[in-house]
């Protein structure tokens, strides 16, 4: 372990500054992240000096990764994650789905900010997910989840068994379907971020938060 990954994952800095941003790879951030999130299960966050990290995050922001998280009101990113403030850019949308707006947010957060990781986070249970699979009907909703739809065709395409929202096993796999599809469409969408994959500035994953325990599956 670099020194770097173990001060992101052990948390020996105040708030990160451009100094220790630069030093960051995709793999240190996600080192980071996985650290903080079996810190959070095991209920032993790292104490903060909120006052320290607002004053020094004051003049401009270093973050080591963004999350591209849903709504629901069970996963705050920072929490989950164990990170502190300036630590994270945080982006949530119903069902972690993938716009123009969020995407632009992200090549934001990537390539003016100079983030190195990209999370796609779903979870289990999702409220989004359920909805698209119940083919609910309501308002600006109805187009939002249409673009959960792909991902239920392709989880039904050779599925045995039930294939509506009380099925846990099946929402599941949808809610795992939806994050590789966000993660394709952000790279088909946005060659800013293709490019910087390709050169090695960025890394972009999925994982999966279960709301029943508290734990991060990267996938």
């Amino acid at each position: 372990m670099s020194k770097i990954s173990e001060a992101l994952s052990s948390v020996t800095y105040d708030y990160l500054n451009k100094e220790l941003q630069k030093e960051i790879n995709p793999d240190d951030a996600l080192a980071a992240l996985k650290s903080g999130n079996a810190r959070f299960v095991e209920g032993k966050p790292v104490e903060r000096n909120y006052n320290i990290q607002i004053q020094g995050t004051s003049t401009g922001q270093y973050p080591h990764s963004v999350v591209l998280s849903c709504i629901d009101s069970r996963v705050p990113t920072e929490i989950v994650f164990d990170q502190g403030i300036g630590d994270i850019f945080n982006a949530r949308v119903a069902g972690n789905i993938s716009n123009v707006d969020v995407i632009g947010s992200i090549e934001y957060a990537c390539k003016v900010a100079g983030s190195k990781l990209i999370v796609v986070l779903g979870h289990t249970s999702c409220g989004a997910v359920k909805g698209a699979i119940a083919d609910v009907k309501l308002g600006n909703v109805t187009e939002l989840i249409a673009k959960i739809k792909p991902a239920i065709r392709s989880v039904k395409d050779g599925y045995q068994g039930i294939t509506d929202d009380s099925n846990s096993d099946f929402v599941g796999k949808v809610v795992k379907e939806n994050v590789h599809k966000t993660i394709a469409n952000i790279l088909r969408e946005s060659h800013v971020l293709t490019d910087m994959l390709e050169a090695g500035e960025i890394d972009i994953v999925g994982a999966i938060y279960d709301v029943a325990s508290g734990k991060v599956d990267f996938l």
